[in-house]
């Protein structure tokens, strides 16, 4: 079991991350791979991906530090990834040495160089993970970013009518608040997290499977990463589907990133596009009665009409 102990002031400073952060997501995505699974829901992704992946020796280094179970080291996720995926990659450059080699002692046979913190070994790790991105994460990406945002808007709703007692309260079944305390049931190892002021950041993932997972080292910004209800899942819209070729991809994607109702700038971010894409894309929808569009001051914030839920869910 873990237990991670609030104070009055950690309560108030505890939050939601404004989207899924993309190297937990690829660190817990590879150790989902490696796992025997029945899940139907990630069957034609997993299938996918074993097949992209195939021939590319220089994957060697992040499998052999990522063992389908148990530890795997903390600088893989650094804080630094809340802000997109090359600054996480940047920052992974940047582990000092020590600490490299540290936490590579606790896994089994690491690559020597990579266990020294050799330069072109932490290199090639990054480029082996940017490489593994770009084949099992980036083609969901528009799944990933509405089973997320739908959870987030959840908890915001949440937040609005019961606060942030009310949030821990109902962050997941297997995860229980009382007395000031959080405590993760079928967490693998037993442990406590002291928050000591820091707060906590609650990081909605789609890979993260079974329990909330936290950072081992007790001194590092301190994260909880749970599991969203991942809604379709990604093998039924990896392809694009009818609605794609009746509206063009785009924007059967933002249809999909809409969800429960996001701004023009969510929608933006969401799909990688320019704010301006995502005006005009959104305006095309809603002449075509599928989106509804409600402006307050500066911002437009938009939600799927009945008529755009039949097309995105047929049957």
């Amino acid at each position: 079991m873990l237990r991670i102990v609030f104070s009055r002031d950690d309560v108030a400073r505890t939050r939601v991350a404004p989207g899924a952060d993309p190297l937990w997501e690829l660190v817990l995505s590879l150790h989902l791979l490696r796992r025997p699974s029945l899940d139907p829901v990630l069957a034609g992704w997993r299938g996918g991906v074993r097949e992209g992946l195939r021939g590319h020796a220089e994957m060697r280094s992040f499998y052999a530090i990522n063992p389908s179970n148990g530890y795997f080291p903390d600088f893989l996720t650094p804080h630094d990834g809340i802000h997109g995926l090359d600054a996480g990659l940047d920052a992974i450059r940047s582990t000092p040495k020590r600490r490299i080699h540290h936490e590579l002692s606790l896994i089994d046979s690491p690559p020597s160089g990579l266990a020294r913190g050799e330069v072109p070994a932490v290199v090639q790790l990054t480029d082996a993970m940017k490489r593994y991105q770009e084949i099992a994460i980036t083609p969901y990406l528009p799944q990933i970013r509405t089973a997320v945002e739908a959870d987030r808007a959840r908890r915001a709703r949440t937040m609005l009518d019961s606060g942030a007692e009310g949030l821990l309260t109902g962050l997941h079944p297997g995860i229980q608040w009382g007395g000031g305390v959080l405590e993760v049931s079928n967490y693998p190892t037993s442990r406590e997290l002291r928050l000591d002021g820091r707060g906590l950041l609650l990081v909605p993932s789609f890979f993260c499977c079974g329990a909330a997972i936290t950072l081992v080292d007790p001194t590092l910004p301190p994260v909880l990463v749970y599991p969203v209800d991942r809604l379709g899942g990604l093998a039924s819209r990896a392809s694009g589907g009818a609605l794609a070729a009746l509206v063009g991809r785009t924007r059967a994607q933002v249809l999909e990133v809409v969800g429960d109702g996001a701004l023009t700038s969510e929608v933006a971010r969401r799909l990688g596009i320019s704010p301006a894409a995502a005006s005009q894309h959104t305006t095309v929808l809603r002449n075509a009665g599928l989106l509804l569009s409600q402006r307050d001051r500066n911002t437009v914030r938009h939600m799927v009409t009945p008529l755009g839920r039949a097309l995105l869910n047929p049957s």
